[in-house]
């Protein structure tokens, strides 16, 4: 008789991206039929200006006819054929994170409180700030709290000590939950793909400082928040989540600032859910969400 345990099966997410060509999903299908991985979700897209192929996948191992290793191999070796970028990794894996903030909580507690709730698919690795504000927050989930002070003199000391941090902790994101300062543009460069800021406005309108005054200037009618990859140019990196809600003309700027909290913490902790389940492909200047 077999046990509960022999009968257990994992669940799988197979992702990759390739020049589009004739057939990708043919050859991919196939293989994964031949090797007998039980495909359960299935989403790719094709971008005809970019000319790239975009693909999540999710298969169990109930009928596979050998290892997820051997499995991986054959990929591989199709991948070298087709161009193929390919991970293949448990789909309940959970990436490592590490968390900036300068001294406003709201986006921050929103990520605690999702993560503690069981909500973000993620394991906080710790927290850092360049001010104490936020610490008897962070200490109270139990998660490290780490104090680097800057100063414009001292800017390139504190961001080796983040990169120290983001590498010994095996983290695989930086999220800058409203971290006030402006990464260098090594940092950046070193961490593209791998941080996501939030900016308190609709991009790509009302860059840089005080959007919501800029907003309030300019009379709009809604308000938004933006979830994006960091880049070297300010405000410019990839676009991943979104969050807007409506106001009139009776919302002075400090109304506007208050109401833009909710979307800068509700656009965050989605592009964080977004990146932790391997949803996100970065297309040049865009991203693909599948």
């Amino acid at each position: 008789m077999s046990t509960a345990a022999e009968n257990k099966t994992t669940d799988y997410l197979f992702t990759f991206e390739c020049p589009d060509r004739l057939g990708i999903i043919a050859k991919v299908s196939n293989l994964l039929f031949e090797s007998g991985a039980f495909v359960t979700e299935s989403f790719h897209y094709g971008d005809p200006q970019t000319a790239k192929f975009f693909a999540r996948m999710v298969f169990n191992d109930h009928v596979l006819k050998s290892s997820v290793e051997d499995l991986k191999g054959k990929v591989g070796e199709l991948a070298k054929e087709l161009e193929m970028n390919f991970t293949i990794r448990p789909a309940g894996y959970r990436p490592k994170v590490l968390i900036a903030v300068s001294k406003y909580d709201h986006c921050l507690n929103l990520l605690l409180t999702k993560w503690r709730a069981g909500a973000l698919n993620i394991d906080i690795a710790g927290v850092v700030s360049n001010h104490n504000d936020c610490r008897s927050l962070v200490e109270w989930y139990g998660i490290p709290f780490h104090h680097y002070p800057i100063t414009r003199e001292t800017k390139p000391q504190q961001e080796a000590q983040i990169l120290d941090l983001f590498a010994t902790s095996g983290s695989e994101l930086l999220v800058l939950a409203r971290y006030m300062q402006i990464l260098s543009d090594d940092m950046s460069r070193r961490l593209e793909g791998r941080a996501i800021n939030i900016h308190h406005s609709f991009l790509p309108g009302f860059k840089g400082a005080r959007p919501y005054h800029q907003a309030h200037d300019r009379g709009v009618k809604v308000i938004g928040a933006t979830a994006h990859f960091v880049t070297s140019d300010l405000d410019e990196g990839p676009i991943i989540a979104q969050e807007v809600k409506p106001i009139d003309h009776t919302y002075t700027a400090e109304d506007m600032v208050l109401v833009g909290h909710d979307t800068e913490a509700v656009a965050l902790a989605s592009a964080v859910r977004l990146f932790s389940e391997g949803r996100i492909f970065l297309n040049g200047a865009r991203t693909v969400v599948l």
